[in-house]
């Protein structure tokens, strides 16, 4: 604080703010409407009596800026401040940090017990900062949006929202601080004091970090995503161009993707026939394929996740060709019933062994 010509009185009080022994939330962003970095304001008497609780005390840390063009974003940091000046028993307890950076979020990720964010859903692009924070031991609590929405469970931390999309409602907003509120009083801070043990260690809170830990830390990493790259990508990527060296190999492709060109306006679906017995569901349809060799695409059965069940994708099997038709086949699959059938939708998408699918042919022709 020095460095910013503080006031005297100021730097003292930042010598002896925070307390290790109490539960210290954080977040740590751009200051701009659609993260809802002042959700924690919006009932800030609620808030004072949080962060001032003589038994069960709470510390806040905040760091962030705003871009010099966004004036609600720098209003927001404002209101941060104003709270700040209007309760200066605060200050050991509150604890704002401008002109936020990767230093200081080295800092905050190592000694933050519990991460907070609150975007508007769909807007969070993934929400990096909270994946740093799984390492060092901390636990969220965030919106079900970006990569707590894949990761969130009960037994790893704390959610707000109903995965659906709400817009700006003001209304909406006001349910969701109602909600953050409600999971640090009857939820986080309970959990952090009460359950302790001979020596103070708050056993409910570490069972939570060590699960947290042992099944997020592996899976949300630059390790594991690295190892992703290499695996699926650059190895195989490697294998492919290695092949093409060969002449005729690249030659092979350069016909397959003339002919996809060529001939995929001209591949259409016949009426798709759908029977159900027990467990099972068995699917049938006519393609006809133009005069495009059928080894050079692939059907499948697709069904779209949702919050229940994740997507999947079953290879529809070539059959005999079909009577009166110029190559044309019967295509097949059966596929457990453990969802509708009306989930399940067939598609063709172009397929050769020696190239990647998407990423080398974009055609998809959907059943409609």
């Amino acid at each position: 604080m020095a460095t910013t010509h503080a006031p005297g009185d100021a730097c003292e009080r930042a010598k002896v703010a925070l307390d290790p022994n109490t539960l210290t939330m954080g977040f740590a962003r751009r200051f701009t409407a659609y993260k809802r970095p002042n959700l924690l304001l919006s009932d800030p008497d609620r808030l004072y009596r949080l962060l001032s609780h003589p038994h069960y005390p709470v510390q806040l840390i905040i760091a962030g800026k705003a871009h010099p063009q966004d004036g609600a974003g720098k209003a927001m940091i404002q209101q941060w401040t104003q709270f700040l000046h209007q309760h200066p028993d605060l200050a050991s307890r509150l604890v704002f940090i401008s002109d936020y950076d990767m230093l200081v979020a080295e800092q905050l990720v190592q000694g933050i017990d519990l991460w907070i964010n609150t975007p508007r859903r769909p807007w969070e692009a993934c929400g990096t900062s909270g994946m740093k924070v799984l390492v060092n031991g901390g636990l969220n609590l965030s919106e079900l949006d970006g990569w707590w929405a894949e990761a969130y469970a009960p037994e790893l931390g704390w959610a707000l929202g109903d995965r659906n999309e709400h817009d700006a409602d003001s209304d909406w907003d006001r349910q969701e601080a109602e909600a953050l509120y409600r999971l640090l009083e009857e939820e986080v801070i309970p959990l952090f004091y009460h359950q302790r043990d001979a020596d103070g260690c708050p056993c409910g809170w570490v069972a939570k970090v060590r699960e947290s830990m042992s099944r997020l830390t592996p899976q949300f990493s630059s390790n594991r995503m690295l190892q992703d790259y290499i695996s699926t990508l650059y190895v195989p990527a490697s294998h492919l161009l290695a092949a093409r060296q060969d002449r005729s190999v690249a030659e092979a492709i350069c016909r397959w993707q003339k002919d996809i060109a060529g001939h995929w306006n001209g591949l259409h679906f016949g009426e798709l026939t759908v029977r159900s017995e027990g467990e099972v569901h068995h699917f049938g349809i006519p393609v006809y394929l133009d005069d495009l060799d059928a080894n050079a695409i692939a059907v499948q059965l697709y069904a779209n996740g949702n919050t229940d069940r994740e997507a999947v994708m079953y290879p529809m099997i070539r059959g005999d060709a079909l009577s009166g038709g110029i190559n044309s086949y019967h295509y097949a699959c059966d596929v457990p019933a453990g969802r509708p059938a009306e989930d399940f939708t067939p598609r063709i998408v172009p397929q050769h062994e020696a190239c990647l699918v998407p990423l080398e042919s974009q055609k998809i022709l959907w059943y409609r």
